[in-house]
Order: structure tokens, then sequence, then C-alpha cells
């Protein structure tokens, strides 16, 4: 059988410090890492305080840069950015604040493009499935409902 290694809580901080400085964290990833890690709750919550004033872990920074990095990459609408961040039990001000990073011409703007691209990517001959497809594709990325349905009359006709 063989035995976890157990690590001190010097070790521990210093491993999360790693961890957190590799890239942005919010606090439930870090404390399933310590857990993973078999430490105790008192450890998990002295090491999750020294990385909140050491400025490894802040949550409106992971927020922000969440929310950046999943709208311009992953072309995520609002409604999905919020669902995903409230899973990772960020909070409503935290959540709400990184929305605002986004600026409303470029979102309409990358809604636009991208669903140009799309609507002209699916191969569908019946216009009523391919409008269920665009409306799909669009919802389960988050955007919202008023401008995927807009869109999807405006182009498929």
């Amino acid at each position: 059988m063989q035995t976890k290694k157990t690590y001190t809580l010097q070790e521990a901080t210093k491993k999360l410090e790693h961890f957190c400085a590799y890239q942005e964290r919010c606090h439930q990833e870090v404390r399933q890492k310590l857990v993973g890690m078999n430490m105790i709750p008192e450890a998990i919550d002295v090491i999750i305080v020294h990385l909140l004033e050491h400025n490894f872990l802040n949550e409106e920074r992971f927020a922000k840069t969440f929310v950046s990095g999943k709208f311009k990459i992953k072309h995520w609408g609002r409604h999905r950015l919020t669902y995903e961040l409230k899973k990772k039990d960020i909070s409503k001000v935290n959540i709400n604040q990184a929305l605002t990073e986004i600026e409303d011409g470029e979102y309409i703007e990358v809604f636009n493009d991208l669903a140009e691209k799309k609507a002209n990517s699916i191969r569908e001959n019946n216009k009523f499935k391919k409008r269920k497809k665009f409306i799909d594709y669009f919802l389960y990325r988050g955007w919202e409902s008023h401008l995927v349905y807009e869109k999807a009359n405006e182009l498929i006709k």
C-alpha cells in the first residue's frame, strides 16, 4: 500500500504560492488542491489567509481574467460566463465587476462576426433544422436569447 505524501505547513504554502503564481486561481480551486494534499482544515485556512495577504489569491482579479479569457478565446456570452463563475463560488459583486470589463460594442461585434461564420458553416438544407442548430450553438455558449433569435431570423431565411 502506498502512503500519500504529507506536507509541512511551509511546504504546502510554497507549493500553493507556485500554484497561484502560475495561473489565476479561485478560492475553490485552492481549497480543493489543499484537500487533495491531505491538509487539515486549520492548515487550509492558514494557507488561504497567507495567499490572500500576499496577493497570490484575489477573487476579483481571477474573475476578470476568467471573463476576459473565456470571452476572447472561447467566445462565451455573458450568461455562460456568469454561470461558470457562480459554479466556482465567485461573489455576485466580483462577477458583475468582471462582466463590466467587456465593452458592449466589442461584445456585439464578436457576436455578429461569430454569427456570420456559424451561419455560413452549418451544412443543413432544411432552414428550420439549420436555425435550430444555430440557436442551440449560441444559447449553449451563453449568449442572450434575444440576440440569438434576432440574428437567426436575420441570417437564416
